[in-house]
């Protein structure tokens, strides 16, 4: 994948991450936290909607790693991404390095 696409892929990945963001911020500010949330797959697939759940514990740890994403099973692109960890009903991808990683921390709403 050359860079222009590994890019245009990140530039995606970032907003679902930031929607991500806003979902988390949300429930928190309504009280609504009940140990599990719903959030959007963060595939670097620009037409996916697909809706994951899990703990907020492990949406946590999984945020407090910037080149870590939350994806639907089937939905990593190995040519800029790997998976590290498979859960349930969704599966923790790491990006390469690189072009996909420097978008990762740049984009990181967190940093």
């Amino acid at each position: 994948m050359n860079d222009e696409r590994a890019r245009r892929v990140g530039l995606n990945e970032a907003i679902f991450r930031q929607v991500n963001e806003q979902i988390r911020d949300l429930n928190h500010g309504f009280g609504t936290e009940q140990g599990t949330m719903t959030v959007i797959c963060e595939c670097g697939h620009a037409d996916c909607t697909e809706r994951l759940e899990l703990r907020v514990q492990a949406y946590e740890r999984v945020r407090s790693d910037s080149r870590l994403y939350v994806i639907a099973k089937g939905h990593e692109i190995p040519a800029v991404e790997r998976v590290v960890e498979q859960a349930g009903g969704y599966d923790v991808v790491r990006k390469d390095e690189g072009t996909p990683a420097e978008l990762s921390r740049e984009l990181d709403p967190r940093s």
